[in-house]
């Protein structure tokens, strides 16, 4: 069965901007099955577009601003 994304329920979402890039942590739900934690990364082009990028290794700073988040997300699961 291919991915559906109206099946795809979205639980709980923060997005953390830094220089040039942001992370996402969200919590979601396919098809009223168990919620998972999500952990994206965007960076900006140079035309300020945002484009999908692993999330890889992440510095100090990022870690200190996305475990709180993460922390929070946990208790919406």
């Amino acid at each position: 069965m291919p991915y559906d994304k109206s099946l795809d329920v979205e639980v709980f979402k923060d997005v953390q901007v830094f220089d040039g890039t942001r992370v996402s942590v969200g919590v979601f739900s396919y098809n009223g099955g168990e919620k998972k934690l999500q952990l994206g990364r965007e960076n900006q082009d140079a035309s300020g577009e945002w484009r999908f990028s692993k999330l890889g290794r992440m510095t100090k700073v990022e870690v200190e601003a996305v475990v709180p988040v993460m922390k929070k997300a946990v208790e919406s699961m």
